[in-house]
């Protein structure tokens, strides 16, 4: 007898996965469960938006928020994986009181992949935005302080002036503090 090809395995695999999905067995809980997990099994189907630093402006400036943060990051650079999750909870626990958290990656075309993938597993809210054209175009226009390295984090008020800039790694207290002046209500 014949044992079935890895790829045959997968493929029947697959085919249960999505119809357990499809169906919506059991609770809203397991559903939702189901449904992350189908988004990161399936990462080639959500997009990536390439933008240049004259677009990631023009997000900044779009209105809506209290304070913007730009984080470009990169799935090579450890410090960027490093802050991600803090960086995520931070877009999920402060979205209700105007933050909005742009995460712009920084990877090589070819790994559009492995990009969609990462942000996949960490649920990280979109846009997905991912850095094209001219790499010191890029960086120069982005931000004239900017070195190039990764991460970078900056954060601007509803204006769209920058108010924190910092390369490197930070962590979920940093993060906080740059942004809580201005998710304050303003004064009366």
């Amino acid at each position: 007898m014949m044992r079935p090809s890895r790829t045959g395995r997968r493929v029947v695999v697959a085919a249960f996965a999505a119809a357990i999905v499809a169906t919506g067995c059991g609770s809203s809980t397991k559903t939702a469960a189901r449904s992350d997990a189908a988004a990161v099994a399936a990462p080639d189907t959500l997009p990536l938006e390439p933008v240049t630093a004259s677009d990631v402006h023009q997000r900044v400036l779009a209105p809506g928020a209290r304070a913007t943060l730009v984080n470009v990051w990169a799935t090579w650079c450890e410090p960027c994986r490093a802050e991600f999750p803090a960086l995520v909870s931070l877009a999920d626990r402060e979205r209700a009181r105007g933050l909005r958290v742009l995460f712009v990656s920084a990877d090589f075309d070819d790994q559009a992949a492995t990009t969609k993938r990462f942000l996949a597993q960490h649920h990280a809210p979109g846009p997905w935005l991912v850095k094209t054209g001219r790499d010191q175009e890029f960086i120069d226009g982005l931000d004239p302080r900017w070195s190039g390295a990764l991460p970078v984090t900056i954060v601007y008020d509803p204006a769209g002036k920058p108010v924190q800039f910092w390369e490197g790694g930070a962590d979920s207290a940093r993060f906080a503090a740059a942004v809580a002046p201005l998710l304050e209500p303003p004064a009366r």
